[in-house]
Protein backbone atom coordinates (compact mmCIF):
# COMPACT_ATOMS: atom_id res chain seq x y z
CA UNK A 1 0.00 0.00 0.00
CA UNK A 2 1.85 3.10 -1.13
CA UNK A 3 2.32 5.78 1.39
CA UNK A 4 0.24 8.94 1.45
CA UNK A 5 2.28 11.95 1.29
CA UNK A 6 1.46 15.82 2.46
CA UNK A 7 3.10 18.77 1.87
CA UNK A 8 2.14 20.08 5.39
CA UNK A 9 0.67 18.09 8.68
CA UNK A 10 -1.26 20.03 10.79
CA UNK A 11 -1.78 18.04 14.14
CA UNK A 12 -4.69 18.75 16.24
CA UNK A 13 -7.92 20.30 15.28
CA UNK A 14 -8.95 23.05 17.76
CA UNK A 15 -8.35 27.07 17.39
CA UNK A 16 -4.39 26.49 16.78
CA UNK A 17 -4.66 23.67 14.03
CA UNK A 18 -7.79 25.71 12.33
CA UNK A 19 -6.23 28.97 12.73
CA UNK A 20 -2.76 27.42 11.05
CA UNK A 21 -4.66 26.00 8.19
CA UNK A 22 -6.43 29.50 7.47
CA UNK A 23 -2.89 30.97 7.42
CA UNK A 24 -1.39 28.33 4.59
CA UNK A 25 -4.11 28.66 2.55
CA UNK A 26 -3.78 32.54 2.71
CA UNK A 27 -0.39 31.52 1.16
CA UNK A 28 -2.23 28.78 -1.54
CA UNK A 29 -0.31 26.19 0.63
CA UNK A 30 -1.61 22.68 0.20
CA UNK A 31 -2.06 20.88 3.45
CA UNK A 32 -3.83 18.55 6.22
CA UNK A 33 -4.94 18.75 9.37
CA UNK A 34 -5.32 15.84 11.35
CA UNK A 35 -7.56 16.12 14.70
CA UNK A 36 -7.56 13.05 17.36
CA UNK A 37 -11.18 13.41 18.07
CA UNK A 38 -13.56 15.97 17.17
CA UNK A 39 -13.00 19.83 16.29
CA UNK A 40 -11.92 21.54 19.22
CA UNK A 41 -12.51 18.22 21.14
CA UNK A 42 -11.02 19.65 24.75
CA UNK A 43 -13.39 22.23 25.04
CA UNK A 44 -15.82 19.89 24.45
CA UNK A 45 -14.83 17.27 26.38
CA UNK A 46 -12.76 18.79 29.31
CA UNK A 47 -14.50 21.69 30.79
CA UNK A 48 -17.31 21.56 33.60
CA UNK A 49 -20.85 22.59 32.33
CA UNK A 50 -20.44 26.22 34.28
CA UNK A 51 -17.16 27.27 33.14
CA UNK A 52 -16.96 30.74 31.98
CA UNK A 53 -14.66 31.91 29.48
CA UNK A 54 -12.19 34.37 31.33
CA UNK A 55 -11.92 37.06 28.58
CA UNK A 56 -15.33 39.21 27.53
CA UNK A 57 -16.99 38.61 24.53
CA UNK A 58 -15.92 41.79 22.94
CA UNK A 59 -12.28 40.26 22.82
CA UNK A 60 -13.20 37.09 21.17
CA UNK A 61 -12.00 36.60 17.81
CA UNK A 62 -10.00 34.10 15.65
CA UNK A 63 -8.19 35.93 12.18
CA UNK A 64 -10.86 37.42 9.96
CA UNK A 65 -13.88 36.15 12.16
CA UNK A 66 -15.36 37.56 15.32
CA UNK A 67 -17.34 35.76 18.22
CA UNK A 68 -21.12 36.79 17.63
CA UNK A 69 -22.64 38.07 20.06
CA UNK A 70 -25.39 40.23 21.97
CA UNK A 71 -23.37 41.41 25.41
CA UNK A 72 -20.06 42.76 24.50
CA UNK A 73 -19.16 43.00 28.11
CA UNK A 74 -20.66 39.32 29.01
CA UNK A 75 -18.63 36.28 29.00
CA UNK A 76 -19.20 33.24 26.85
CA UNK A 77 -20.25 29.71 28.10
CA UNK A 78 -17.92 26.72 27.32
CA UNK A 79 -20.50 25.19 24.68
CA UNK A 80 -21.03 28.89 23.43
CA UNK A 81 -16.69 28.94 22.70
CA UNK A 82 -17.53 25.53 20.83
CA UNK A 83 -20.01 26.41 18.94
CA UNK A 84 -17.92 30.01 17.75
CA UNK A 85 -14.70 27.38 16.71
CA UNK A 86 -17.08 24.79 14.88
CA UNK A 87 -18.76 27.83 12.62
CA UNK A 88 -14.79 28.70 12.72
CA UNK A 89 -13.86 25.61 11.09
CA UNK A 90 -16.80 26.26 8.72
CA UNK A 91 -15.96 29.11 7.56
CA UNK A 92 -12.39 28.18 6.99
CA UNK A 93 -13.58 24.59 5.32
CA UNK A 94 -9.77 23.14 6.38
CA UNK A 95 -8.85 19.97 5.17
CA UNK A 96 -9.47 17.92 7.94
CA UNK A 97 -9.84 14.15 9.06
CA UNK A 98 -11.43 14.02 12.70
CA UNK A 99 -11.06 10.99 15.21
CA UNK A 100 -7.27 10.32 13.64
CA UNK A 101 -4.97 10.21 16.57
CA UNK A 102 -1.46 10.07 15.57
CA UNK A 103 0.58 8.27 17.83
CA UNK A 104 3.96 8.57 16.64
CA UNK A 105 5.95 11.48 14.52
CA UNK A 106 9.41 10.80 13.67
CA UNK A 107 11.92 11.65 11.09
CA UNK A 108 11.20 9.94 7.82
CA UNK A 109 14.13 7.88 6.28
CA UNK A 110 14.68 9.68 3.06
CA UNK A 111 14.24 13.35 1.96
CA UNK A 112 10.48 13.98 2.40
CA UNK A 113 10.46 15.05 5.98
CA UNK A 114 8.69 13.28 8.75
CA UNK A 115 6.34 10.18 9.14
CA UNK A 116 3.22 10.29 11.20
CA UNK A 117 1.76 6.93 12.18
CA UNK A 118 -1.64 6.85 13.43
CA UNK A 119 -4.69 3.59 13.31
CA UNK A 120 -5.12 4.27 10.09
CA UNK A 121 -1.53 4.32 8.01
CA UNK A 122 0.95 6.80 7.99
CA UNK A 123 1.41 9.77 5.97
CA UNK A 124 4.74 11.66 5.34
CA UNK A 125 4.84 15.16 5.43
CA UNK A 126 8.08 17.70 4.63
CA UNK A 127 6.26 19.96 7.11
CA UNK A 128 4.80 19.15 10.69
CA UNK A 129 2.81 22.18 12.56
CA UNK A 130 2.40 20.38 15.92
CA UNK A 131 -1.12 22.45 17.29
CA UNK A 132 -2.40 20.23 20.03
CA UNK A 133 -2.40 23.13 22.48
CA UNK A 134 -0.73 23.74 26.18
CA UNK A 135 -3.34 21.92 28.07
CA UNK A 136 -2.88 18.42 27.04
CA UNK A 137 -2.18 16.52 30.35
CA UNK A 138 -3.37 16.75 33.29
CA UNK A 139 -1.39 17.18 36.60
CA UNK A 140 -2.73 15.90 39.86
CA UNK A 141 -0.55 14.48 42.54
CA UNK A 142 -1.88 10.62 43.95
CA UNK A 143 -1.68 10.96 47.27
CA UNK A 144 -4.56 8.94 48.73
CA UNK A 145 -5.57 5.78 48.65
CA UNK A 146 -8.68 5.61 50.70
CA UNK A 147 -11.38 4.36 48.79
CA UNK A 148 -13.67 6.29 50.48
CA UNK A 149 -12.64 9.60 48.63
CA UNK A 150 -14.09 10.94 45.55
CA UNK A 151 -11.15 12.70 43.34
CA UNK A 152 -11.43 14.31 39.98
CA UNK A 153 -9.25 16.87 37.89
CA UNK A 154 -10.99 19.60 36.93
CA UNK A 155 -10.41 18.72 33.15
CA UNK A 156 -13.24 15.82 34.37
CA UNK A 157 -15.40 18.31 36.66
CA UNK A 158 -18.60 18.19 35.48
CA UNK A 159 -20.77 20.13 38.22
CA UNK A 160 -21.26 20.00 41.96
CA UNK A 161 -24.32 17.18 41.55
CA UNK A 162 -21.09 15.16 40.10
CA UNK A 163 -19.50 14.49 43.90
CA UNK A 164 -20.69 12.99 46.73
CA UNK A 165 -22.40 15.00 49.25
CA UNK A 166 -20.41 16.50 52.04
CA UNK A 167 -17.44 19.27 52.14
CA UNK A 168 -14.93 19.76 49.32
CA UNK A 169 -11.52 20.35 49.17
CA UNK A 170 -10.25 22.03 45.76
CA UNK A 171 -6.71 21.98 45.31
CA UNK A 172 -4.96 24.74 43.29
CA UNK A 173 -5.57 28.96 43.44
CA UNK A 174 -5.50 29.69 39.32
CA UNK A 175 -8.59 30.54 37.54
CA UNK A 176 -10.32 27.13 37.09
CA UNK A 177 -10.00 26.19 41.06
CA UNK A 178 -11.07 29.79 41.96
CA UNK A 179 -13.78 29.62 39.62
CA UNK A 180 -14.71 25.67 40.59
CA UNK A 181 -14.66 26.91 44.30
CA UNK A 182 -16.81 29.87 43.79
CA UNK A 183 -19.23 27.54 42.30
CA UNK A 184 -19.19 24.61 44.95
CA UNK A 185 -19.92 27.53 47.66
CA UNK A 186 -23.02 28.97 45.81
CA UNK A 187 -24.08 25.40 46.01
CA UNK A 188 -24.16 25.25 49.16
CA UNK A 189 -20.84 23.26 49.94
CA UNK A 190 -18.65 23.51 52.17
CA UNK A 191 -15.84 24.56 50.77
CA UNK A 192 -11.93 23.90 51.48
CA UNK A 193 -9.53 25.91 48.82
CA UNK A 194 -5.43 25.03 49.15
CA UNK A 195 -4.06 27.70 47.26
CA UNK A 196 -0.26 28.70 46.41
CA UNK A 197 1.44 31.45 44.07
CA UNK A 198 -0.77 33.20 41.88
CA UNK A 199 -0.99 36.29 39.92
CA UNK A 200 -4.21 37.99 41.08
CA UNK A 201 -5.10 40.63 38.88
CA UNK A 202 -8.52 43.17 38.66
CA UNK A 203 -11.52 42.05 36.48
CA UNK A 204 -12.09 45.63 35.36
CA UNK A 205 -10.50 48.98 36.94
CA UNK A 206 -11.04 52.36 36.16
CA UNK A 207 -14.00 51.41 34.15
CA UNK A 208 -11.76 48.82 31.75
CA UNK A 209 -11.94 45.75 31.74
CA UNK A 210 -8.16 43.54 32.78
CA UNK A 211 -7.90 42.41 29.10
CA UNK A 212 -8.43 45.67 27.56
CA UNK A 213 -5.33 47.34 29.94
CA UNK A 214 -3.41 44.18 28.74
CA UNK A 215 -3.67 45.16 25.01
CA UNK A 216 -3.82 49.11 25.73
CA UNK A 217 -0.90 49.27 27.45
CA UNK A 218 0.51 46.25 24.94
CA UNK A 219 1.34 43.42 28.05
CA UNK A 220 -0.12 40.78 25.96
CA UNK A 221 2.28 41.30 23.78
CA UNK A 222 5.18 41.48 25.73
CA UNK A 223 7.97 38.91 24.22
CA UNK A 224 8.54 35.40 25.53
CA UNK A 225 12.08 36.75 26.80
CA UNK A 226 10.73 39.52 28.71
CA UNK A 227 8.07 36.74 30.38
CA UNK A 228 10.17 36.82 34.09
CA UNK A 229 10.89 33.82 36.49
CA UNK A 230 7.46 32.73 36.47
CA UNK A 231 4.68 31.74 33.62
CA UNK A 232 1.67 31.91 35.89
CA UNK A 233 -1.28 33.75 33.81
CA UNK A 234 -3.57 36.25 35.89
CA UNK A 235 -5.93 34.84 37.60
CA UNK A 236 -9.55 36.08 37.06
CA UNK A 237 -12.79 34.96 36.09
CA UNK A 238 -16.12 35.65 33.42
CA UNK A 239 -18.29 33.69 36.26
CA UNK A 240 -21.31 35.68 37.55
CA UNK A 241 -20.84 38.67 35.64
CA UNK A 242 -16.98 38.43 35.69
CA UNK A 243 -15.08 38.71 39.44
CA UNK A 244 -11.98 40.22 40.50
CA UNK A 245 -10.81 36.58 42.44
CA UNK A 246 -9.78 37.80 45.97
CA UNK A 247 -9.57 34.80 48.36
CA UNK A 248 -9.72 36.99 51.24
CA UNK A 249 -13.78 37.58 50.02
CA UNK A 250 -13.73 34.15 49.39
CA UNK A 251 -12.91 33.45 53.04
CA UNK A 252 -15.80 35.97 54.07
CA UNK A 253 -18.25 34.43 52.32
CA UNK A 254 -17.57 30.76 54.06
CA UNK A 255 -14.50 28.99 51.89
CA UNK A 256 -11.04 27.93 54.01
CA UNK A 257 -7.98 28.69 52.82
CA UNK A 258 -5.36 26.41 52.77
CA UNK A 259 -1.89 26.16 52.09
CA UNK A 260 -0.13 23.91 49.87
CA UNK A 261 -1.32 20.65 50.50
CA UNK A 262 2.11 18.62 50.72
CA UNK A 263 1.34 15.30 51.65
CA UNK A 264 -1.12 12.78 52.81
CA UNK A 265 -1.86 9.96 55.03
CA UNK A 266 -4.69 7.44 56.57
CA UNK A 267 -7.06 10.97 55.76
CA UNK A 268 -5.30 13.32 56.95
CA UNK A 269 -3.38 15.86 54.75
CA UNK A 270 -0.14 17.70 55.61
CA UNK A 271 -0.26 21.82 55.03
CA UNK A 272 2.33 23.95 54.13
CA UNK A 273 2.77 27.54 55.73
CA UNK A 274 2.75 29.72 52.93
CA UNK A 275 -0.35 30.74 52.81
CA UNK A 276 0.01 34.38 54.47
CA UNK A 277 3.34 34.10 51.83
CA UNK A 278 1.17 33.10 48.77
CA UNK A 279 -1.71 35.91 49.92
CA UNK A 280 0.79 38.40 50.52
CA UNK A 281 2.61 37.41 46.80
CA UNK A 282 -0.82 37.86 45.10
CA UNK A 283 -1.60 41.13 46.89
CA UNK A 284 1.99 42.36 45.47
CA UNK A 285 1.56 41.31 41.90
CA UNK A 286 -2.45 43.18 42.05
CA UNK A 287 -1.35 46.32 43.52
CA UNK A 288 1.90 46.54 40.65
CA UNK A 289 -0.63 45.96 38.30
CA UNK A 290 -2.58 48.99 39.60
CA UNK A 291 0.25 50.89 39.72
CA UNK A 292 1.58 50.39 36.28
CA UNK A 293 -2.47 51.45 34.90
CA UNK A 294 -2.03 54.51 37.03
CA UNK A 295 0.95 55.73 35.72
CA UNK A 296 -0.41 54.59 32.35
CA UNK A 297 -2.92 57.06 32.62
CA UNK A 298 -1.05 60.00 33.89
CA UNK A 299 1.28 60.06 31.12
CA UNK A 300 -1.45 59.60 28.33
CA UNK A 301 -3.84 61.46 29.77
CA UNK A 302 -6.84 58.99 29.22
CA UNK A 303 -10.21 59.96 30.37
CA UNK A 304 -10.11 56.81 33.15
CA UNK A 305 -12.01 57.63 36.52
CA UNK A 306 -9.71 56.75 39.81
CA UNK A 307 -10.95 53.34 40.80
CA UNK A 308 -10.33 53.67 44.97
CA UNK A 309 -12.50 50.95 46.16
CA UNK A 310 -10.07 48.42 44.30
CA UNK A 311 -7.19 49.03 46.36
CA UNK A 312 -9.79 48.17 49.66
CA UNK A 313 -8.07 45.31 51.38
CA UNK A 314 -10.11 42.82 53.62
CA UNK A 315 -8.92 41.92 57.04
CA UNK A 316 -7.03 38.81 56.94
CA UNK A 317 -9.85 35.61 58.19
CA UNK A 318 -9.57 33.27 60.89
CA UNK A 319 -8.17 30.66 58.46
CA UNK A 320 -5.58 33.09 57.46
CA UNK A 321 -4.35 34.73 60.99
CA UNK A 322 -4.63 30.89 62.05
CA UNK A 323 -4.23 28.67 59.39
CA UNK A 324 -4.25 25.00 59.61
CA UNK A 325 -1.09 22.85 59.62
CA UNK A 326 -3.53 19.74 59.30
CA UNK A 327 -6.25 18.84 57.85
CA UNK A 328 -8.58 15.51 58.56
CA UNK A 329 -10.46 14.86 55.82
CA UNK A 330 -12.84 12.39 57.61
CA UNK A 331 -13.50 14.85 60.70
CA UNK A 332 -14.06 17.91 58.40
CA UNK A 333 -16.88 15.88 56.19
CA UNK A 334 -14.89 16.14 53.25
CA UNK A 335 -15.64 13.08 50.62
CA UNK A 336 -14.48 15.24 47.49
CA UNK A 337 -10.78 16.13 45.91
CA UNK A 338 -11.18 18.15 43.17
CA UNK A 339 -7.13 18.61 41.88
CA UNK A 340 -7.26 22.17 40.05
CA UNK A 341 -3.33 21.71 39.71
CA UNK A 342 -3.09 22.52 35.47
CA UNK A 343 -1.85 21.00 32.60
CA UNK A 344 1.88 19.68 31.38
CA UNK A 345 2.57 19.10 27.68
CA UNK A 346 2.65 15.59 26.36
CA UNK A 347 4.89 15.18 23.16
CA UNK A 348 5.99 11.52 24.40
CA UNK A 349 4.58 10.59 20.90
CA UNK A 350 7.04 12.80 18.70
CA UNK A 351 9.89 10.56 18.29
CA UNK A 352 12.09 13.23 17.59
CA UNK A 353 15.08 14.82 19.39
CA UNK A 354 14.01 18.22 19.43
CA UNK A 355 13.28 18.99 23.47
CA UNK A 356 15.17 20.03 26.46
CA UNK A 357 15.75 17.90 29.32
CA UNK A 358 12.24 19.19 30.79
CA UNK A 359 10.69 17.98 28.01
CA UNK A 360 9.58 21.43 26.37
CA UNK A 361 10.16 21.82 23.02
CA UNK A 362 13.44 23.75 21.15
CA UNK A 363 11.98 26.75 19.21
CA UNK A 364 12.21 30.43 18.56
CA UNK A 365 8.60 31.63 18.00
CA UNK A 366 7.56 28.58 17.09
CA UNK A 367 10.27 27.67 14.64
CA UNK A 368 11.75 24.65 16.11
CA UNK A 369 15.67 23.92 15.06
CA UNK A 370 14.57 20.79 13.14
CA UNK A 371 13.80 22.02 10.11
CA UNK A 372 10.14 21.44 8.67
CA UNK A 373 8.76 21.53 12.34
CA UNK A 374 6.86 23.67 14.18
CA UNK A 375 4.89 23.78 17.30
CA UNK A 376 1.24 26.54 17.64
CA UNK A 377 -0.49 27.56 20.56
CA UNK A 378 1.43 27.00 23.76
CA UNK A 379 2.27 29.24 26.44
CA UNK A 380 4.77 32.02 25.66
CA UNK A 381 5.42 30.76 22.58
CA UNK A 382 6.63 34.10 21.52
CA UNK A 383 4.33 36.45 23.31
CA UNK A 384 1.97 36.55 26.67
CA UNK A 385 -0.46 36.32 24.31
CA UNK A 386 0.11 32.93 22.43
CA UNK A 387 -1.85 30.46 23.81
CA UNK A 388 -5.27 32.79 23.95
CA UNK A 389 -7.59 31.87 21.47
CA UNK A 390 -7.34 35.47 20.25
CA UNK A 391 -3.82 35.83 19.79
CA UNK A 392 -2.98 32.24 18.29
CA UNK A 393 -3.56 33.93 14.64
CA UNK A 394 0.08 36.31 15.07
CA UNK A 395 2.14 33.08 15.63
CA UNK A 396 -0.04 31.23 13.02
CA UNK A 397 0.77 33.79 10.38
CA UNK A 398 4.55 33.91 11.64
CA UNK A 399 4.68 29.84 10.90
CA UNK A 400 3.41 30.28 7.55
CA UNK A 401 5.19 32.64 6.21
CA UNK A 402 8.10 30.47 7.02
CA UNK A 403 6.45 27.33 5.68
CA UNK A 404 5.84 29.32 2.15
CA UNK A 405 9.53 30.49 2.49
CA UNK A 406 10.51 27.15 2.83
CA UNK A 407 8.55 26.04 -0.36
CA UNK A 408 10.08 29.10 -2.47
CA UNK A 409 13.47 28.09 -1.77
CA UNK A 410 13.08 24.39 -2.58
CA UNK A 411 10.45 24.41 -5.20
CA UNK A 412 10.77 20.60 -5.25
CA UNK A 413 9.06 20.62 -1.92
Amino acid sequence: MPIERVETLVIGGGQAGLTMSHRLRQHGLSHLVLERGRIAERWRSERWDGLRFQFPNWSVRLPDFAFPHTDADGFATADQIVDFIAAYAAFVAPPIRCNVEVTRLRRSGDAFGFVAETPHGAIEARNVVVATGPYQRPIRPHLFDDAGIFEVHASRYANPDQLPGGAVLVVGGGASGAQIAEELRRAGRKVFLSIGRHTRMPRRYRGRDLVWWLSEMRIDQRPAEQRGPTRLLPVISGAYGGRTVDFRRFAADGVVLLGRVMAARDGVLDIATDLTESLADGDLRYTSFLDVVDAYVQQRGLNCPPDPDARAVLPDPPCVTEPLRRLDLGAEGIHSVIWATGYGVDFGWIDIDVFTAEGEPRHAGGISDVPGLYFLGLQWLSKMSSSFLSGVGDDAAVLAQHIAARSKKDPAM
